[in-house]
């Protein structure tokens, strides 16, 4: 007699697709940092750039932007609706005012003559840094989407218990954390690379 699984699935087709999106992500800033390593050895007429301190307040925002997406996360699990949409919200409002960080870092930099199509250094730090800044949109457009739904399809405690009973539904509040997450700590990576640098 033969025993037939429920389980559909090991692991969940999204999470799988997000994962893999992420290893590729990876592995074009890895590129890209180490594209930028090779040049500044090759280039004479490198410039060291200090960047401004927007950035660092991005770096601030983007992380805080990040405990309050894992409350978000948790507050979900536990069919807290309202921390939820408290959470969710303030996310998305930060994950924006990096963007708004960013676009000004950007501004301050090219005040100081530092443009694009100028020295390899500069033009390394708005290419990385743009990309980055591209992956964060996508984000912060997932992030209003989860916010206004947090106040249509979750009314009740109860559409949020009904969600989490149910795996497949439950599984776009935790890839949309691990998303979040990811370019958090990429945004980190990256800033650090560009002080050390």
């Amino acid at each position: 007699m033969s025993t037939v699984s429920h389980k559909r699935y090991i692991v969940h087709p999204h999470r799988f697709n997000l994962w893999l999106a992420i290893v590729a992500m990876i592995m074009m800033f890895a590129a890209f940092t180490s594209a930028y390593i090779v040049k500044k050895g090759d280039a004479n007429n490198w410039l060291l750039i200090e960047l401004p301190q927007l950035f660092t307040y991005s770096t601030i925002t983007i992380l805080i932007s990040s405990l309050f997406m894992h409350a978000a996360y948790i507050s979900f699990k536990r069919n807290k609706i309202y921390l939820y949409r408290i959470f969710i919200c303030f996310t998305f409002i930060l994950g924006s005012a990096f963007l708004i960080f960013q676009v000004n870092g950007w501004q301050r930099l090219a005040e100081s003559g530092i443009i694009l199509s100028g020295n390899p250094a500069g033009s390394f730090i708005y290419v990385i840094s743009g990309a980055h800044f591209v992956h964060v949109v996508g984000g912060v457009i997932a992030l209003l989407i989860f916010s206004i739904k947090s106040f249509t399809a979750y009314k009740t405690p109860v559409d949020t218990l009904l969600l989490n009973i149910n795996t497949d539904k439950q599984v776009g509040v935790e890839l949309m954390a691990t998303y979040w997450h990811f370019v958090d700590i990429l945004w980190i990576y990256l800033f650090i690379f560009f002080q050390s640098n």
